[in-house]
């Protein structure tokens, strides 16, 4: 249970500008954590775990690709 403590934060911060919305990624974000609080198994837990993270660096990668395209679109008409 130590591993998950403080998990769940940095993925709202990152889910505020998720393109769908906050609320949308807020809600979804709160209906995974719950529907796998019941899970006990440590291989498990570091499954999800390992996902959360890869889903927090996805998000960041898909915020850094779209502002590139922002700057792109600003600098280099086509």
């Amino acid at each position: 249970m130590n591993g998950l403590r403080g998990k769940n934060k940095p993925l709202l911060y990152l889910g505020r500008e998720y393109p769908k919305g906050g609320e949308y990624f807020r809600d979804r974000l709160r209906a995974a954590f719950t529907k796998n609080k019941s899970v006990q198994d440590p291989e498990q837990i570091k499954e999800m775990i390992t996902r959360g993270e890869y889903v927090a660096r996805e998000l960041e990668a898909l915020y850094y690709l779209r502002k590139y395209r922002a700057l792109k679109k600003r600098y280099y008409e086509e």
